[in-house]
């Protein structure tokens, strides 16, 4: 694909329900004009388990526009209905509000404690191990010591119907028929996944949810082989690691077994994994001209990239609902 403007880039945020819980879309819609609009994308999204909504400029009188995406399945949003926040969330939110928008889930977090702590920790180990393909033996081992994992896992795998017809009750036989690959994937998400006492959960899940499936999507668009895509993945569900557990990054990374080109991404944005996972930043902070740049160095079009973004976001709508792990181009 070759670089263009013709179409505007689309900037979607997350927005979470009372509970901080990721429930809806947010587009602003100050950018679009009715001969550019991403219709497709736009109706694709809509079809998605969250609601869709869409942010007004102060400037915008497009009204045109505005109805191209009521008939899309968007509807407009109240500003008495939203609630911005980038800090950490009060414990009474004002009355009247359904939806919170802003970085408050990148506050630091709470001090983790007993099983909370233990759990992540442990899913963290894990990550280690199969990181390092270590044996299956010292994979199950581990995962009996969290009921958690184990029932997630043995839940995946029953519901993927990837066995031979009859129900997957042993850890080795879970690891053998999910494979390395697609096991380090939800070994990754469940580092993410909601944990009592922590309510930036959901939302650091959203997240690096769409980071890492954008980010594959993008090196796959790109040009880039299957192990190459493998690693984009990995870098965008890492790079949010020291925001989960509250330390630097690299102090989180120390013990993990990855290769020097994620490990370059994650610590200075440097190299190609970098660059992907630069491209995906300057979309979380609605920058334009970074984003320009970037895909442009990446030649891909803003029409591609919408609908790079459009899967990612769809993606983590299952991730979102408890079916991380499904394998994926």
């Amino acid at each position: 694909m070759t670089a263009t403007t013709a179409m505007p880039p689309v900037f979607l945020h997350p927005l979470a329900d009372r509970n901080g819980v990721p429930s809806a879309l947010l587009l602003d819609a100050s950018g679009l004009q009715i001969d550019t609009m991403p219709a497709s994308v736009l109706q694709e999204l809509a079809s998605g388990s969250m609601s869709c909504y869409y942010r007004v400029g102060q400037t915008d009188a497009k009204a045109a526009v505005h109805q191209l995406l009521d008939e899309a399945g968007w509807k407009a949003l109240p500003a008495d209905k939203v609630h911005h926040s980038d800090i950490a969330l009060a414990a009474e939110l004002p009355t009247g509000v359904a939806w919170i928008e802003g970085d408050w889930f990148l506050a630091p977090p709470p001090k983790p404690v007993g099983s909370q702590a233990a759990s992540r920790a442990l899913a963290l180990k894990l990550v280690q191990l199969v990181s390092a393909d270590a044996d299956t033996h010292e994979i199950e081992a581990l995962l009996r010591q969290d009921p958690t994992l184990s029932y997630h896992l043995l839940r995946l795998v029953n519901s993927l119907g990837m066995g031979t017809g009859r129900r997957v009750t042993s850890f080795s036989q879970a690891i053998l028929i999910l494979g390395r690959s697609q096991l380090r994937r939800w070994l990754n998400l469940m580092l993410f996944s909601s944990r009592e006492a922590d309510q930036r959960s959901a939302m650091l899940l959203a997240r690096v949810s769409v980071r890492a499936r954008a980010m594959e999507l993008l090196s796959k668009a790109a040009g880039h082989d299957k192990p190459h895509q493998e690693q984009a993945f990995m870098a965008g569900m890492f790079s949010l690691l020291g925001v989960l557990f509250g330390m630097p990054l690299a102090e989180v990374l120390k013990p993990l077994t990855i290769s020097e080109a994620v490990q370059l991404a994650l610590l200075s944005r440097e190299g190609e994994l970098g660059q992907l996972l630069s491209v995906v930043e300057a979309a979380e902070h609605d920058d334009v001209a970074a984003l320009t740049l970037g895909l442009q160095a990446l030649q891909i079009d803003n029409a591609g990239f919408n609908q790079i973004l459009a899967d990612a976001y769809l993606w983590m709508q299952g991730v979102s609902a408890g079916k991380a792990g499904a394998p994926h181009a």
